[in-house]
C-alpha cells in the first residue's frame, strides 16, 4: 500500500509540475515582465516630461536674456542716434524737445521710464515727469554706463525707489499676498517692491560730465510679458488636449506676473511658491524640476533662480504644464494593457489545461507499469498507445528497455563502479588544478598591484595637474574679463585659488613621496636662522588667527648645506602642525643651536609647542605614509615627506611629546664642509 501511495504521489507531482510549466509563465513570469516593462515605461515617460519642461524653462530663460540684451541694444542705439546727439547738445530743459524725444522712444520700446542721469546723481532730463528730484542712481548697471560700458540687468526696486520715479509705477507694482498652502511662514500681507529689467548706456553731457541714459520695464503685473513667453513655448507644442502651459515670474517667493489661473479665470498674482521649491531655488540656487502643486492643481514644473545685477538671487522663473492629461493618458494605457493581458489569460489557460491532460494520461499509465515492475512483475508492459507523439514513442521504448533490464543490470553495476573510480580521479585532478590556479591567480594579482603602484601615482598627478592648470588659467581670464567687477567676487576667487593650491600641494606631495629622486633640488650653503625668518611669513596668516606667542632662539653658528625650498617645506609642515595643536593659543618655540651627532658636526633645529601633545600609541606611527590624526583636513604625507627630505641630506628628525604639555620636533642636519 505504501508503494502505491508513493507512486500516486509521484504522478500527482508530475501533474503539478506540468501544470506549473504551463501556467507559471502566463500567471507569474509574464505579469512580472509586464510589470517591469510598465514600470520602466513609466520612468521613461516621466523623464520625457521632465526633459520637456526643462527645455521649456530653457526657452523662457533665453527669452528673458534676449529681452535684457535687446534693452541694452536699444538704449545704445538711442544714444548713438544723430537726433539724440543733436538734442542733448542744445536742449536740457525738463520739458524740452529732448524730453519729448525720450517719451516717444519709451512708448515705442515699451519702457516704463527713460531718463538721463549725470555722474553726480542729478536727473538731467526724463521722458516722464519724475516724482522726486532725488532718485537712487547707484545701481550696478548705471555705474557700468557711467564708466563707459552699456549694461542691462534685473534689479529689485523698493517702494520708495519706485515712488521717486512715478507714484503710478509704485502703485502698479504693489501686489497683495494671497495665503498659499505649503509656502514658508510669513506675516507679510503686501509685496510693495518691484522687479524691473533696466539698462543703461553711456552719454557725454554738454558740460563735459559723464552721464547715462537709463530705461526700464516693470515686470510686476506685466501680463503681456509672460503671455509672450507662454505663446513662444507652448503655441503648437503638442500638449495633449486639456493640458495648458504656464509661465510665471516670482519676486522672492511671490508670483508677480503669471498666467496660472485661480478661480473664475483670475490670475494667481500674489500667491506664493511651496517651501520646498523656495529653499531649493532661492536658498540653494538650484534648478528645481518635478511635479508640483501650483495654486489649485498639479503641474510638471521647472524653476530656476533670477539673479539681479549684483548677482543675488532675488526671484524665480517658472515654466510648466498641467499634469492631469498626461496622468489620464498613462492610466488609459495601463488599463488597456491590463485588459489585453486578462483577455489573453482567459483565452489561453483552458487550452493549456487541455494539452496538459493529453500528457497526463500516458504518463500515469507508464507510472503504473513501473510500479508493477518494482513490485516484481517483470512481465508488465505498457502495450499499445494511441498517441503517436514523443510520449507514445517513449512508451514503446519503455517496453523495450524493460526487456533489457535484467541483461544490462550486471553491466550497469560494472560501469557504475568504473564511473565512480573515474569520477574520483577526475575530482582529485580538478581539485589539484583548482588549487594551482588559485595560487597562480593570487600571485598574478599581487604582481599587477605592485607594478601599478608607481604608475598610479604618476598618472593621478598628471590627470589632476592638467585640469588644475586649465582652471588657474581660466580663473585669471575671468578676472580680466570682469575687470573692476571682479572685486565683487574677490572672496570667492581667493577661496578657489586656495583650494586649487591645496590640490596642487597634495599632488606634489604624492609625487615627492612616490619619486623622491626626481624632486631632489640643488643644495646651497646658508645659516638656518635666515631660513626660519623666511618661513615665518608663510604661516603668518595662521598665527594671526590665534593667540600664539612665537619665541625664537638663534644660537646656531655653523652653516648647513640643503636645498632651501626643501628645508622650508619641512619647517612649514612642523610649524603648521604645532599651530593646529594649539587651538586655544600657546607658545611656539623656534630654537637653533650647534650640535654633534656620532662625532659629526651639525646643527639642530627645534620646533616646540605647548599644545595637546600626542598619546604614546600614536608617536610610532606619525612618520608612516598616509597616517593622520586630522581626519578630513590632512593627507598623512607631511611628516613622511619631511623625514624623507631630511634623511636624504644625511640628517635625522625626532620627536618628543607628552599629552597635555606639548610636543617638540628636533631636526638635526650635518654642517656644511
Amino acid at each position: 500500500m505504501s508503494s502505491e501511495a508513493e507512486e500516486g504521489g509521484r504522478v500527482r507531482s508530475v501533474r503539478y509540475r506540468l501544470l506549473a510549466i504551463a501556467l507559471v509563465p502566463m500567471l507569474i513570469i509574464l505579469p512580472l515582465l509586464l510589470g517591469i516593462s510598465v514600470y520602466r515605461w513609466n520612468l521613461r515617460f516621466n523623464a520625457m516630461m521632465l526633459s520637456k519642461v526643462n527645455d521649456d524653462l530653457t526657452i523662457a530663460h533665453q527669452y528673458l536674456a534676449r529681452i535684457r540684451d535687446t534693452t541694452e541694444e536699444h538704449l545704445t542705439a538711442v544714444t548713438e542716434a544723430a537726433r539724440f546727439q543733436d538734442l542733448i547738445r542744445r536742449d536740457e530743459a525738463p520739458n524740452g524737445e529732448l524730453a519729448t524725444f525720450l517719451a516717444d522712444v519709451a512708448a515705442q520700446r515699451g519702457l516704463d521710464f527713460l531718463y538721463i542721469v549725470a555722474d553726480d546723481g542729478r536727473v538731467v532730463v526724463s521722458g516722464h515727469p519724475m516724482a522726486s528730484a532725488s532718485i537712487r542712481w547707484n545701481w550696478p548697471v548705471i555705474g557700468s554706463a557711467l564708466q563707459g560700458r552699456a549694461k542691462a540687468g534685473i534689479d529689485v526696486f523698493d517702494e520708495k525707489d519706485l515712488a521717486a520715479i512715478s507714484p503710478e509705477l509704485a502703485l502698479h507694482a504693489r501686489v497683495e499676498i494671497v495665503s498659499t498652502k505649503g509656502s514658508l511662514p510669513s506675516i507679510a500681507s503686501v509685496e510693495p517692491r518691484g522687479l524691473l529689467l533696466q539698462g543703461a548706456s553711456p552719454v557725454s553731457l554738454p558740460t563735459g560730465r559723464r552721464g547715462a541714459l537709463v530705461g526700464g520695464i516693470l515686470l510686476n503685473r506685466n501680463l503681456p510679458f509672460v503671455d509672450d513667453i507662454n505663446d513662444l513655448i507652448y503655441h503648437g507644442s503638442g500638449l495633449p488636449e486639456g493640458s495648458r502651459g504656464t509661465v510665471t515670474l516670482f519676486l522672492g517667493d511671490v508670483r508677480i506676473s503669471t498666467n496660472v489661473r485661480m478661480f473664475e479665470g483670475q490670475r494667481a498674482i500674489g500667491t506664493r511658491v511651496s517651501a520646498e521649491v523656495s529653499r531649493a531655488v532661492l536658498d540653494e540656487g538650484r534648478v528645481w524640476r518635478g511635479s508640483a502643486f501650483v495654486v489649485d492643481d498639479w503641474y510638471v514644473s521647472a524653476y530656476e533662480p533670477i539673479v539681479d545685477s549684483s548677482d543675488r538671487r532675488v526671484g524665480m522663473l517658472y515654466a510648466g504644464f498641467l499634469e492631469k492629461p498626461f496622468t489620464a493618458a498613462k492610466q488609459e494605457s495601463l488599463l488597456a494593457i491590463a485588459a489585453a493581458f486578462l483577455v489573453a489569460l482567459f483565452a489561453t489557460v483552458p487550452l493549456f489545461l487541455h494539452w496538459a491532460g493529453a500528457i497526463f494520461r500516458p504518463l500515469e499509465r507508464m507510472s503504473d507499469i513501473i510500479a508493477r515492475v518494482q513490485g516484481g512483475d517483470l512481465a508488465a508492459r505498457t502495450g499499445h498507445v494511441v498517441s503517436k507523439d514523443e510520449i507514445g514513442r517513449v512508451a514503446l521504448h519503455l517496453d523495450h528497455l524493460l526487456d533489457l533490464v535484467q541483461q544490462r543490470d550486471a553491466e550497469l553495476r560494472q560501469w557504475n563502479e568504473e564511473l565512480n573510480q573515474r569520477v574520483e580521479e577526475r575530482a582529485r585532478a580538478l581539485q589539484l588544478t583548482t588549487t594551482q590556479l588559485e595560487t597562480t591567480t593570487r600571485q598574478l594579482v599581487m604582481s599587477e598591484k605592485l607594478a601599478a603602484i608607481g604608475e598610479i601615482t604618476a598618472g593621478v598627478a598628471h590627470e589632476i595637474n592638467n585640469p588644475i592648470a586649465v582652471m588657474q588659467g581660466n580663473l585669471e581670464v575671468i578676472r580680466q574679463l570682469m575687470g573692476g567687477d571682479a572685486r565683487q567676487a574677490q572672496t570667492e576667487f581667493r577661496l578657489i585659488e586656495q583650494q586649487m593650491d591645496r590640490v596642487t600641494e597634495m599632488v606634489t606631495k604624492l609625487l615627492q613621496f612616490a619619486k623622491p629622486q626626481e624632486y631632489a633640488g640643488y643644495t646651497e650653503h646658508y645659516a638656518v636662522a635666515g631660513i626660519i625668518s623666511d618661513t615665518l611669513p608663510l604661516v603668518q596668516h595662521l598665527l594671526k588667527k590665534s593667540t600664539i606667542e612665537v619665541e625664537r632662539g638663534d644660537r646656531a653658528i655653523r652653516p648647513i648645506m640643503m636645498n632651501r625650498t626643501e628645508l622650508q617645506q619641512v619647517l612649514v609642515n612642523l610649524i603648521v602642525n604645532a599651530i593646529h595643536a594649539m587651538p586655544d593659543g600657546g607658545r611656539l618655540g623656534l630654537c637653533t643651536f650647534d650640535s654633534d651627532m656620532d662625532g659629526q658636526a651639525g646643527v639642530a633645529i627645534q620646533i616646540s609647542d605647548t599644545g595637546t601633545g600626542m598619546p604614546p600609541e600614536v608617536m610610532p606611527k606619525i612618520f608612516d605614509p598616509f597616517f593622520t590624526t586630522k581626519r578630513r583636513e590632512g593627507t598623512g604625507l607631511g611628516l613622511s615627506i619631511s623625514q624623507m627630505l631630511v634623511t636624504r641630506q644625511g640628517g635625522k628628525i625626532s620627536v618628543e611629546s607628552e599629552q597635555g604639555l606639548g610636543t617638540t620636533f628636533t631636526i638635526w642636519l650635518p654642517a656644511a664642509r
